[in-house]
Formats: C-alpha cells, structure tokens, sequence
C-alpha cells in the first residue's frame, strides 16, 4: 500500500453542499453528469448526498454510486447521514453500489447546539456519535466523524468527543465551521 501521508486529498461537496446555493439545484441527470467529472478528475471522495432527506435525494446518491464506481472504482462515495439509525442506515444502503464506500455522520457538540438544539448532555452527545460511528462502520468501508459547530466547542470536549468517535472506528474527522464564525488563524491554532 502506497503512504498517502504528505499526500492531499480531494473531497468533493459539490453534489450535497454545493446545491445548497441559490439557483443551483440539480436534476438526476445533472448529478450523474457532474459525478462522472469529479470522478474523471480523480478526485478521492464525492460527497453525493443526504439520502434521508429525501426519496430524490436517495435516489440520486445511489444512482452517483454506481455510475462513479463504474467510471473510477477508487473514488470514495460518502452519504452524509445525522448521529441517528435511520439516517445511518438509509445512508448505507444508498452507497451499496460504490465500490468504496463512506458514511459521514455528525453530531453537534457547541453547547449552544446542545443546550438549545439537541436538548442533550455533554455525555449523551458523546454515546449518540460512538452509537453512529458502530453503525456506520459495519455499513461501509469508511467513516467519517464531524462534530458540528466543533469550532465553538469547548476543546477539552471537542477532543473527547473525537477521541471516542476514533475509538468507536472513525477513519476520517472534519472539524467543521459550521456556522462560518471562526478566523483562519483560529482554525491554525486548533490544529497545531
């Protein structure tokens, strides 16, 4: 196996993220075409979906899993999926077709998201992102962990919460901006 260390790696969000913008939602067609282009591109990981929320949704990121799988067979397809069962497992069965697969799940763990969003302790939040991490890792080859809002969370939590997502089998963690309130000299000192 080739180290991959000093090697970047491109994610692509285009296919869930990138249609949140204005004006830019795609038909099923339109994101077969695009994942075909990300896929001849090379990049590594396309983000194809939500699939739980909706049976469009779905559909499109099962149908991008096994047109990518058929253009590049080492891409990576992921499904993002809620710290939940159903998500996780609707997130599973719209990857099947991809020959590599990932699900990313997420958890919000700011305490304004706890406290007023979630509604849960710092430990129960905690037992919910290993819960999802489990599940995800028997559903596909990848896992990957975002706390959301994980820039305003307190750091000693925020590495608890990744520590036992790692634990729980996360391959891959993303430190999101959720809410796009952080500096890029914040992002630097979380990291180094």
């Amino acid at each position: 196996m080739t180290d991959t260390r000093d090697r970047v790696h491109i994610f692509d969000t285009t296919l869930r993220d990138g249609e949140q913008a204005p004006g830019f939602s795609m038909d099923m067609e339109h994101k077969l075409r695009m994942a075909r282009a990300l896929a001849a591109l090379n990049v590594d990981v396309i983000e194809a979906g939500f699939p739980a929320a909706s049976s469009g949704d779905f559909a499109a990121v099962r149908a991008v899993a096994g047109a990518a799988a058929d253009e590049n067979p080492a891409i990576a397809i992921a499904a993002l999926a809620r710290a939940n069962d159903a998500d996780i497992v609707k997130a599973g069965e719209a990857i099947a077709p991809a020959r590599r697969k990932r699900i990313h799940t997420f958890i919000a763990t700011s305490p304004i998201h706890r406290e007023f969003k979630l509604k849960l302790t710092k430990s129960e939040v905690v037992a919910r992102a290993v819960a999802a991490v489990k599940l995800a890792a028997t559903l596909s080859d990848e896992v990957e962990f975002s706390p959301e809002d994980g820039i305003r969370t307190e750091r000693d939590y925020l590495i608890e919460v990744i520590g036992a997502a790692i634990d729980a089998g996360a391959t891959i963690i993303n430190v999101p901006d959720t809410v796009g309130y952080t500096t890029p000299e914040e992002i630097f000192d979380l990291f180094s």
